[in-house]
């Protein structure tokens, strides 16, 4: 009975029986999605969502980071709080990757906990701790995570967008535990959130990509609130015959048993990841590759001019996910590791900047991207390349990256998440603000008062 196993385990967790190891995979988890959702917050997808539905916002009681505690429209409603800081930070694909799912399982999590979290605080005078918050979020992520290996890869494999398709029953069950859910209530949260389900990879290169984690954030807070108010659903809502698992698994056998009998014993928060780069997250070696190779180019004096071709055996994965050849804005260059490889021998780095729509249409870039040829090598491991760099003397330079920036085997450090953090910040907040935002973030989870902490960004 997965429902109600997740349901029991989620709703027994305590702050003191998560080992300190988790905790801290939770802070950083919630740290880098700070900073993505402040990076993603003034992108013309979230502007236009804002525009779309400012008509219908309800009481203004949870913040829109980024948009300043002094700007109109800071703080919406928690429904829609949830939505449009899911899209935010997910907009520049930036945020963290359980790499044996390719979930991004914090955004549509935490978009709904902190948003119901300032919400009661507001409404209730009672506030909620950052200790709290991120017990929450753990149990919310590994509830996403697990459900998600059971239905791996075939789930992923027919059209699902996995990240949004598990996200709401995570999203239902953090905020479910800030609600104090009985068991019984959790298993009906789980049950009204996994008939929710959103996402299409057909939507990957659009605005609609990052409405995903958005409308997971909002269907699964939405989904604990009904709980609350004795709202039912199936008892056996994910492993039924015509339930959740069974309906999602694309032909494939669900192993819900097997995963969801792991909680508490393996954590998949501490296989999260993070991205060094705003892109789909099988283009990183061979961006990582080609950053490498830029620097070696530029301590020899080679000319990117004088580049005749580039060679990159890669991951099938990347060819899938990735081949956008010519991709039209930034979004779509999101989808190309031609776009990704081309930024990375051009200007040693491929951040949100590189990644604007003015860079994708670049004569330079385009000419560089054309001149790379991606060839698919089922003996690669997914964060493995091999490159090969030929120039117009005949001359050529070789890299082999066997574990990119960002994998379990390379882990970004704090530092580096926090030189990420500031640098996309302080693309909405400048450079002061972002340190700023960057350091409460980091005090997350010794705040009594989440709401404090959430005004500071």
């Amino acid at each position: 009975m997965a429902t109600k196993h997740l349901a029991h385990w989620a709703t027994s967790l305590t702050p003191s029986s998560i080992p300190a190891s988790v905790q801290l995979a939770a802070l950083r988890s919630l740290y880098n999605y700070v900073g993505c959702a402040i990076g993603g917050s003034n992108h013309g997808t979230v502007a236009k969502a804002y525009d779309a539905l400012s008509p219908f916002f309800g009481p203004a009681t949870s913040t829109l980071y980024g948009r300043g505690g002094e700007h109109e429209g800071s703080k919406v409603d928690a429904q829609h709080a949830a939505l449009l800081n899911g899209i935010a930070s997910h907009v520049h694909d930036y945020d963290d990757t359980h790499l044996a799912t390719i979930i991004h399982p914090t955004g549509p999590v935490a978009s709904a906990v902190l948003a119901y979290a300032e919400y009661h605080a507001t409404t209730t005078s009672s506030p909620v701790s950052g200790e709290e918050t991120l017990c929450a979020l753990t149990a919310g992520i590994e509830a996403s995570c697990k459900i998600g290996l059971a239905v791996w890869p075939q789930h992923y494999d027919i059209g699902w967008h996995i990240t949004s398709s598990t996200g709401s029953v995570g999203a239902a069950v953090a905020v479910g535990k800030l609600l104090k859910l009985t068991e019984d209530q959790m298993a009906h949260a789980i049950g009204i959130a996994s008939v929710q389900v959103v996402g299409l990879r057909e939507m990957f290169g659009s605005d609609t990509k990052s409405f995903h984690p958005g409308r997971a954030a909002q269907s699964g807070l939405l989904a604990a609130l009904l709980a609350q108010k004795g709202y039912t659903s199936s008892p056996q809502a994910l492993e039924a015959k015509r339930g959740w698992a069974n309906v999602v698994a694309g032909g494939g056998t669900p192993q819900l048993d097997k995963y969801v009998g792991e909680l508490g014993s393996k954590w998949e928060i501490e296989a999260n990841a993070f991205k060094p780069y705003p892109c789909g997250i099988v283009c990183h070696p061979v961006i990582d590759g080609c950053i490498q190779l830029h620097h070696e180019m530029v301590a020899k004096s080679l000319k990117v001019e004088d580049v005749q071709s580039i060679e990159a055996r890669v991951h099938p994965l990347v060819i899938e996910l990735t081949s956008k050849r010519t991709p039209r804005d930034g979004l779509e260059g999101k989808f190309s590791v031609f776009h990704g490889g081309a930024v990375g021998l051009l200007y040693g780095k491929a951040g949100p900047a590189q990644y604007a729509d003015n860079v994708v249409a670049d004569l330079a870039v385009i000419s560089l991207r054309d001149q790379i040829e991606a060839t698919p090598d089922e003996q690669l491991a997914a964060d493995e390349t091999y490159l090969t760099v030929h120039f117009a003397d005949g001359s050529k330079l070789e890299k082999h990256v066997q574990h990119a920036v960002g994998s379990l085997e390379v882990p970004m450090s704090d530092a580096q998440l926090t030189e990420k953090f500031v640098d996309q910040a302080a693309l909405v907040l400048g450079k002061d603000g972002a340190q700023r935002a960057s350091d409460a973030a980091w005090k997350i989870g010794q705040a009594e008062d989440i709401v404090k902490v959430l005004q500071a960004l």
